[in-house]
């Protein structure tokens, strides 16, 4: 996951997508995203590496409409901002190095909740009395090399500096994992092992760890659920993207990816947004990310839609096809506002939500 340039060793009905290979419908034939009807106290978000920082960044920003967040290998709300250096390039070094692979203390989870205090008052982001209701899984792997143990257990302090009980934190640091999504299938790499996020990389930074990671993360954001389904009777969808970027540049790509349960066309579900992390997007690494991770085989058997955004890679701006969370989607990124209700990606992915939480037509 590496911010921009290379600072640091890091970063369907259209039709059912069946092969690895497939890549995404074009935006003129992807459909819109529909509107379900979705309970909207019941949105969540869960993401690794890049994918990771977003999800507590939405989770602290939208924390009026977000249940809880899992955040596999990443660090605190607004990390990037915490280091006080001048200079225009201040937030993608602190993301680069500071809030992956720090030298000293990694940046404070303390002083990220004194910011989202003030980021309240200013009313840029929901009120933070929301985000003590949220509940939390957060992961680092011990072996992780790209994002490290310390940088993560900040996250936790965030959280738990914001009123966030212990009992709603499932903190997992006791397993030999490397950066990456832990899965159980066996073509994927070797549980410790680390493959940094670089631009050209085909690498899916999903790891065979003997466990589908996807349900304990949904196990903790939801409480008790039923056991996957064996076969998948839902819908996986391509759907429209552009209709939800505001601004010169957002970083998103044209076309994005939904699963929708069967019983989620007449029932009431819920909503799980899964933010992939910097090269796993599907121009790079195809269905992969939004097929195998278990994510669908969970939500289909507990009425949950799981919502896939996808970003763009851009050879300048973002090479690495990571999430911001430094401020290269922002007008001014040496005075980003990528954290904030009004940020491109930030603004699109709660609209996509609004549509999947909006009534049925």
């Amino acid at each position: 996951m590496h911010p921009t340039r290379p600072l640091s060793p890091l970063l369907r009905a259209a039709g059912l997508l069946t092969a690895l290979a497939t890549g995404p419908a074009l935006a003129a034939t992807a459909p819109p995203l529909p509107a379900l009807g979705a309970d909207a106290k019941q949105n969540t978000v869960s993401g690794l590496s890049s994918g990771a920082f977003m999800a507590a960044q939405y989770s602290v920003t939208y924390s009026a409409s977000v249940a809880g967040a899992g955040i596999v290998a990443g660090g605190p709300f607004y990390c990037a901002g915490l280091n006080k250096l001048g200079g225009p390039d201040r937030f993608m070094m602190t993301a680069s190095n500071q809030c992956m692979r720090p030298q000293g203390a990694a940046p404070s989870g303390a002083a990220a909740w004194k910011e989202a205090q003030l980021f309240a008052r200013q009313g840029v982001i929901d009120p933070v009395d929301n985000i003590k209701r949220q509940r939390l899984y957060i992961f680092t792997g011990q072996a992780d090399s790209v994002v490290y143990p310390k940088v993560v257990a900040q996250t936790r302090a965030f959280y738990l500096s914001a009123g966030v009980s212990p009992s709603q934190i499932r903190y997992v640091d006791n397993v030999n994992a490397g950066h990456a999504l832990l899965t159980a299938n066996p073509g994927d790499e070797a549980c410790p092992a680390n493959v940094s996020p670089a631009a050209g990389s085909t690498k899916t930074n999903l790891n065979n760890c003997g466990f589908m990671q996807s349900r304990d993360i949904l196990g903790q954001l939801y409480g008790d659920l039923k056991p996957p389904a064996g076969r998948l009777g839902g819908e996986l969808l391509d759907f429209d993207q552009t209709e939800f970027g505001k601004g010169a540049y957002t970083g998103l790509s044209d076309v994005g990816h939904v699963y929708i349960p069967a019983d989620c066309r007449q029932q009431t579900c819920r909503v799980h947004v899964v933010f992939h992390g910097c090269t796993q997007e599907d121009s790079r690494i195809g269905n992969r990310y939004y097929t195998s991770t278990g994510f669908n085989e969970v939500a289909d058997s507990n009425r949950i839609v799981v919502l896939y955004p996808q970003i763009r890679t851009d050879r300048k701006r973002n090479p690495q096809g990571c999430w911001d969370f430094w401020g290269y989607s922002s007008a001014n990124p040496s005075k980003p506002d990528y954290y904030t209700r009004t940020a491109p990606q930030m603004s699109a992915i709660r609209a996509m939500v609004e549509r999947l939480n909006a009534p049925r037509p």
